[in-house]
């Protein structure tokens, strides 16, 4: 046998050394009855011999002294063959193939049923016993070696994770393998002796303790050690399955009650590692010894893994630590022990509650998980700062797929969660309905400031004493909590940051015909990228009031400059918010056009922006929206403002109204200066009727009212066309007023004339005709409503060219104002026939001839009568001619 070829000092060196001390005895060449000898004669234990030959531990029998073998019987053995596949493996290897590092699990746990001394009475008094195996547990290499022990693999060697201690064994009565009170353990059944030793027959197998993590695991079994088996993490399992001489101090489950119940539930969640460590090194203590409890003093201080003290005191009826009570002591494992007591040995204020534990133990993990993806839990972990927090609950984010939130780890989502944190602590008492509030997102596109969230505070329609409070419309769930400096509040969807102004505006159909003309341009990325700007957008009824043919000429292809700086004059190169236009007191502000426009605030709260340009009166009402952007904030306004680097001539808006037949005779006729909004030059005909202050409105015919005319003609006709033209030119003086008149509606200032109550206005060709008046009617007929104009006392013909249909109009914005009227129909300047122009003077005349000869016969029948009727005759008879 390999035994005898081992040098007897070697033998003697590990069973005489301090480690197995009295009353363990050292090996002798005694040839009497062996325990070997003893197991043979009894057939009960056929098994146990036949496991002792495969782990070569035969020769170590024969040589002990002085020893205590408990012994499994054949039944415990074959029972335990069929749960332990190494002990099946190794019984049933007949041509003992099986080396001796391979059964080294096999030979510990034989030694761990073997004492290097003789235990001849078995206490009777229920009282527990603890006695030193010859098993040493020992960590197996990492990684695992092939090659063999550096020592016989068949004799105990001292060392390994117990501090150099062997494993201890408690007996009771009967019973073997029990706990510090005697409970538990195998069953006693035989007891033999022999010359070297005593044999105790048991009715199981004995399991060695294995690692400290299995050992917590089984404990948790029992009710009272449930709460940290399910705290258990990886890390934690770890060290305690790998630090040898390890003594633990775990509290039962009542002392985790103790706890807030939110702190309990964060504890329990994936985030709570770094305290459940320190928990566990503040519980833990290693040293060069297992501090088993018979090893405490009366006053004894340990330092823990974290380095705090524990302080242990022993009493006749009790054990200490840190003023925790010793539940159950010395629970046996492979490294270590663990004690169990009833507190928490947490010194105040180690384990501090943080708004994330909170947000953890309140379902918002989610939440949180996210704000750990972008590096933002600082704002979660940071308990000196004042913050507000929104926090969405797991069961709201779950309606949100990961297609509707940005990516883990996004930028865009570092944004999306900075917006639900807002500086301060902002209590029930002081939101207001509203109020914008900052948050925590910094937005470039505000040139660095925070950007803001709204508020908004009504009654609760169930509960009409309390306030529903919304934020950037998310309503909020149950009451906020107060967490050390952080305020929570609940709410019932993720909050989105604000996007781009023209985005944040598209949802809102009333607004649509200002977005599509900014899309048509080249400033729709200045308007959606502009930093620090506030964005006016009119609603679409706003096109026409401002006049059909404005904006006809604003949305042409031909004017996207003009577009182009009216869409910029709605832009603020500020922003203003709500409360600075209603309390502010600066009134004017330069907009990204480069003018600035001018606000005025009525006393009834009304507020009216007036452009650079446009035409006098233009104004618009405010409606103050607060559609917040990441570039700054959207209001809407009821008219369209026109700036003054826009100059609506005439020609510009001929050109809209489909005029360019008229526009050609205007400038064939010399009329040129009044499309271009200038003064006639000298010599003109009508240079007289340009005076200071007057603006022109041109009747403009459309394209469609030249198609009966003959243009070669007329164009051979200078007079002709000149009377032409200023049969459709009114002179248009400003309208006395016309000042700011602060009215929701301004469909009043649109048109170049007033309309109205069948005014008559003198053209151009007044002055040199009886019949150059124009006259505008209204007409309600169905077929025909809307206004008509025709010429003044045109009568005599079928009145096709003597009246027209008014169709649309626009202001021009040059000196004096005016602008143009598109008629359907050219009016012809009107020349009545001959017997309209001479039949009058002449009835008059003849009339006149008739009604004098008549009176002057009527004066002579008077006359004749008079005479005829004399009643006498004069003395001396009558003349000489009636002699005669």
């Amino acid at each position: 046998m390999r035994l005898r070829l081992l040098p007897a000092t070697l033998l003697t060196l590990l069973f005489v050394s301090p480690a197995l001390s009295s009353p363990q005895h050292p090996l002798t060449n005694s040839l009497s009855t062996t325990l070997v000898d003893a197991l043979s004669n009894n057939p009960n234990y056929t098994s146990l011999l036949r496991l002792l030959q495969r782990a070569r531990l035969i020769p170590t029998l024969n040589k002990l002294n002085g020893s205590t073998l408990f012994a499994p019987t054949n039944d415990a053995v074959q029972h335990y063959l069929r749960e332990n596949v190494l002990w099946h493996d190794a019984f049933h290897d007949d041509h003992l193939v099986l080396n001796d590092n391979v059964q080294e699990q096999l030979r510990q746990q034989l030694f761990y049923h073997l004492l290097n001394y003789t235990v001849s009475k078995l206490p009777t008094n229920r009282s527990t016993q603890t006695h030193k195996t010859l098993h040493y547990p020992r960590a197996p290499p990492d990684p695992p070696s092939r090659d063999p022990p550096p020592s016989p693999p068949w004799l105990p060697i001292p060392g390994g994770t117990l501090g150099g201690e062997s494993q201890r064994l408690r007996v009771s009565g009967n019973d073997v393998g029990v706990d510090a009170f005697g409970k538990g353990g195998v069953k006693i059944v035989d007891t033999s002796t022999a010359g070297n030793g005593v044999i105790y027959g048991i009715s199981k197998v004995l399991e060695p303790p294995s690692d400290l993590g299995r050992i917590i695991k089984v404990v948790s079994q029992q009710s009272s050690m449930s709460f940290f088996h399910k705290v258990l993490t990886p890390t934690m399992t770890k060290l305690l399955n790998s630090t040898p001489a390890l003594t633990l101090f775990l509290p039962v489950d009542a002392a985790w009650d103790a706890l807030d119940p939110y702190e309990r539930l964060y504890l329990e969640s994936e985030y709570s590692t770094n305290d459940l460590n320190q928990i566990l090194n503040l519980h833990a203590v290693v040293e060069e010894g297992v501090r088993y409890s018979d090893t405490f003093g009366k006053a004894t201080n340990l330092t823990t893994l974290d380095g705090s003290k524990l302080e242990i005191k022993v009493s006749p009826t009790n054990i200490t630590i840190s003023g925790a009570n010793l539940v159950e002591p010395d629970i046996l494992a492979s490294n270590g022990v663990l004690h169990l007591v009833d507190s928490l040995l947490v010194p105040p204020g180690t384990l501090q509650l943080t708004p994330e534990k909170y947000l953890l133990a309140l379902n918002c993990t989610i939440f949180v998980s996210l704000l750990h993806s972008v590096g933002l839990d600082t704002l979660i972990n940071n308990t000196d700062a004042k913050y507000t927090i929104l926090a969405p609950s797991d069961d709201v984010m779950s309606l949100y797929g990961d297609k509707e939130l940005p990516e883990k780890g996004s930028e865009e989502l570092k944004k999306l969660l900075r917006y639900h944190f807002l500086p301060g602590n902002w209590t029930l008492e002081k939101l207001a309905d509203g109020m914008l509030l900052e948050t925590a997102l910094e937005e470039d596109g505000l040139a660095g400031r925070k950007q803001v969230l709204s508020v908004g505070v009504s009654p609760d329609v169930k509960k009409l004493a309390e306030k529903s409070i919304r934020f950037a419309g998310a309503k909020t769930i149950g009451n906020p909590i107060k967490v050390n400096n952080t305020l929570l509040y609940f709410i019932s969807r993720p909050i989105v940051p604000p996007i781009d102004p023209l985005q944040t505006a598209l949802p809102f159909l009333d607004l649509s015909a200002f977005l599509a003309a900014i899309f048509s341009t080249s400033q729709a990325e200045i308007l959606r990228k502009a930093p620090h700007t506030s964005l006016f957008i009119p609603h679409n009824s706003a096109f026409k009031r401002l006049g059909l043919l404005v904006s006809a000429h604003l949305l042409s292809t031909s004017a996207k400059q003009d577009l182009e700086n009216v869409l910029l004059h709605h832009a603020l190169n500020t922003i203003e918010y709500a409360q600075s236009l209603r309390n502010g007191s600066q009134r004017t502000f330069s907009t990204l056009e480069g003018s600035d426009v001018r606000f005025d605030r009525l006393n009834n709260g009304s507020l009216y922006v007036s452009p650079s340009g446009g035409w006098t009166g233009m104004q618009s009402e405010l409606f103050i929206k607060d559609l917040l952007t990441n570039t700054g904030v959207v209001h809407e306004l009821s008219d369209i403002l026109i700036p003054r680097s826009v100059n609506l001539t005439i020609g510009k808006l001929v050109k809209a109204a489909q005029g360019s037949t008229m526009a050609s005779i205007a400038v064939k006729a010399g009329f040129e200066w009044m499309l271009n909004g200038t003064a006639p030059p000298e010599g003109f005909p009508w240079a007289d009727e340009a005076l200071p202050g007057v603006g022109w409105t041109l009747l403009c015919p459309t394209d469609n009212a030249f198609k009966d005319v003959n243009l070669t003609q007329l164009y051979a006709d200078p007079d002709a066309l000149r009377a032409i033209v200023a049969q459709h030119l009114i002179p248009a003086r400003p309208l006395e007023d016309e000042s700011l008149i602060y009215d929701a509606d301004a469909l009043y200032n649109n048109q170049p004339l007033p309309l109205d109550d069948s005014p008559t206005y003198n053209t151009l060709l007044s002055s040199k005709s009886a019949y150059g008046d124009l006259v505008f009617r209204w007409r309600d007929d169905p077929e025909s409503k809307g206004y008509i104009v025709g010429i003044k006392g045109a009568r005599g013909t079928d009145g096709s060219a003597d009246w027209a249909r008014v169709l649309s109009w626009g202001r021009s914005t040059t000196a004096g104002g005016g602008g143009v009227i598109q008629i359907d129909r050219l009016l012809q300047p009107y020349y009545p026939p001959w017997w309209i122009s001479y039949g009058a003077p002449a009835a008059v005349g003849i009339g006149g001839c008739t009604l004098i000869c008549l009176f002057f016969y009527g004066v002579r029948l008077v006359w004749q009568r008079d005479t005829a009727e004399a009643t006498y005759e004069p003395i001396g008879g009558f003349g000489r001619d009636d002699e005669s």
